[in-house]
């Protein structure tokens, strides 16, 4: 007879887990560790057997090697102009007076939902060298030139700087929160300056955090390609992602493509690895080893020249940006500026009702960020679950593997997903599928890290309770901890969707004519010089990230976004 008990059903729930943590390994190892070691077979096979051609081919040129190391000067330029802007409006944020400190932070969050490239765009409005706003309004006052070009690698720097500073502020502003303010009283009693004591204590208390921003900023800059891509390419010079993209052009050189992305993926493994190197040989902590009192720093007069530096930051970054994209949405010619005469809203009636794939790639942008959002968290919460219940003994090891993608740049992925995925037998080239499974991929560790950060903070007795009165780990999972756990990932959620709908250097490769994102079809729109197609394209995107984040707000608290577990 078949056992019908509290134990038999708790058996076969536990070998459920044990079935569905299985299958998460097998497919992690598909989506993350197949597609890696293809991407490092492809570099050396070729249809001769094993040959060194395609490295000689990505790396023989000059012009390819001067891209890489293009890449590794806008990478260190943009970290230092990131951690110079983030770390700056972090301290002032986290530890002093400054007003409207909340209000600074909320820029920070509109900064991080813009898309970088979509900020691209409004400087080209804004920055170009002859219709730019800019340069029209300095020829207005008596200017005998142009003041900027922002088609140059100097205005690329910029550009990319002014759009990941964010991470250098959540990194920062998490430790700061963190620190405790008797150290600070102490070296205060015995005579050190606030300048100095900021220098010598609260800085180095933080470094870590800063190191980290800085290498995910360094990372983020060299895997860019819409703002390269908008920037280089009628500026005339490349970076590593627009060679990668070239390497793809008619007809596609998929192994050469491999092997200039394995050098993108080596300085990644090893900045990281010196991270680590750097960081073991040094202590950070504070011997109380609470976060103790914490007390803002008075900054009398001056509290208002740093708001105003916040401000000027956000004015460039988030409010100038947006007030040129709306004028360019509504306008019938965005260089004839502001009239009523030129008001129109054909723009946003031509992408619904005309264009022949805009509305497609909206429905495809939030079908495939809202299943990507989906599988990630939960994917991440029976991982991260399994993990810190030690229910499985590889259940670190895959917490481990779905963590990794956070060392593969997004186009590397896409290079990977490529070679693997579009031929024979997947054959998943141009299909939704492989564009979910890839914002999978790349979310993933936003997602585990954010699950892990929340189950630590959660007390096992009720489960420890429900398996007492013979519950199996799924129920209690299903029943108990996830609804414990709503609020944290529903902010995971949100944080994966909003990340899905502006992923670009993933999409670019992997995109076809159905299953165009928004992202992609911005790009295409740009090459077209269809700028008020383009600007109305993007308030639409922009208009869906400010409800989900809003919708964030409400439920999961306002600062769901800048929390960093």
């Amino acid at each position: 007879m078949q056992r019908t008990d509290g134990r038999g059903t708790a058996g076969f729930a536990q070998r459920s887990l044990w079935l569905l943590l299985v299958a998460l390994a097998v497919t992690m190892a598909l989506l993350i560790a197949a597609p890696m070691l293809r991407l490092a077979l492809t570099s050396v096979f070729t249809e001769n057997g094993v040959s060194f051609e395609p490295w000689v081919e990505a790396f023989g040129r000059s012009r390819h090697l001067a891209a890489l190391w293009r890449s590794i000067v806008l990478g260190v330029a943009a970290a230092a102009l990131s951690c110079l802007a983030g770390v700056t409006m972090a301290w002032l944020v986290s530890r002093t007076d400054m007003p409207a400190r909340g209000f600074v932070s909320m820029t920070v969050v509109a900064t991080f939902v813009m898309p970088p490239y979509l900020g691209a765009v409004a400087w080209l409005l804004l920055g170009g060298p002859n219709a730019g706003w800019i340069n029209k309004a300095w020829l207005a006052l008596g200017g005998t030139s142009q003041l900027l070009n922002i088609y140059s690698f100097e205005g690329l720097i910029f550009l990319v700087a002014l759009y990941l500073f964010p991470f250098h502020f959540v990194f920062a502003k998490a430790a700061l929160d963190m620190v405790s303010s008797e150290l600070e009283d102490a070296a205060t009693i015995l005579g050190a300056s606030r300048a100095l004591t900021t220098w010598r204590i609260t800085l180095p208390m933080v470094l870590p955090a800063i190191i980290g921003g800085s290498i995910v900023v360094f990372l983020e800059a060299i895997t860019l390609f819409g703002t390269p891509a908008l920037i280089g390419i009628p500026a005339g010079f490349t970076v590593a992602t627009t060679q990668l993209a070239q390497f793809f052009e008619f007809p596609p050189r998929l192994e050469a493509a491999s092997a200039y992305s394995m050098a993108l993926l080596a300085l990644t493994v090893a900045l990281l690895a010196l991270q680590r190197a750097w960081l073991a040989r040094r202590g950070y902590t504070s011997v109380s080893g609470k976060g103790g009192e914490r007390r803002p720093t008075p900054l009398g007069p001056w509290r208002w020249v740093a708001f105003g530096f916040c401000v000027a930051i956000g004015t460039l970054a988030v409010f100038a940006p947006l007030v040129v994209l709306l004028q360019a949405a509504f306008s019938k010619a965005w260089s004839a500026g502001f009239s009523i005469a030129n008001l129109t809203l054909d723009n946003f009636r031509y992408l619904i009702f005309e264009h022949r794939s805009a509305l497609q790639s909206i429905w495809n942008t939030l079908l495939y960020s809202t299943i990507t959002a989906c599988l990630a968290v939960l994917a991440a919460l029976v991982v991260a679950y399994a993990n810190a219940r030690r229910l499985a003994p590889g259940a670190g090891l895959l917490q481990t593997l779905c963590t990794l993608p956070f060392a593969i740049p997004g186009i590397v992925l896409a290079v990977a997903f490529y070679a693997t995925f579009a031929p024979p037998p997947f054959s998943l080239y141009g299909t939704g599928t492989i564009l979910v499974l890839a914002f999978l991929v790349r979310s993933l560790p936003i997602a585990v890290v954010q699950a892990a950060g929340s189950i630590r903070s959660l007390n096992p007795e009720m489960e420890d309770a429900a398996r007492v009165l013979g519950a199996g780990r799924i129920t209690v999972l299903a029943r108990i901890v996830a609804p414990l756990l709503k609020t944290g990932m529903i902010g995971a959620w949100l944080l994966v969707f909003i990340g899905a709908t502006r992923e670009l250097s993933t999409a670019i490769f992997l995109t076809g004519p159905r299953t165009k994102v928004m992202s992609v079809l911005m790009l295409d729109l740009s090459e077209e010089g269809n700028f008020e197609t383009l600007a109305a394209l993007g308030c639409l995107l922009l208009a869906v990230a400010c409800v989900v984040v809003l919708v964030g707000q409400r439920v999961a608290g306002r600062d769901f976004m800048l929390r960093r577990s």
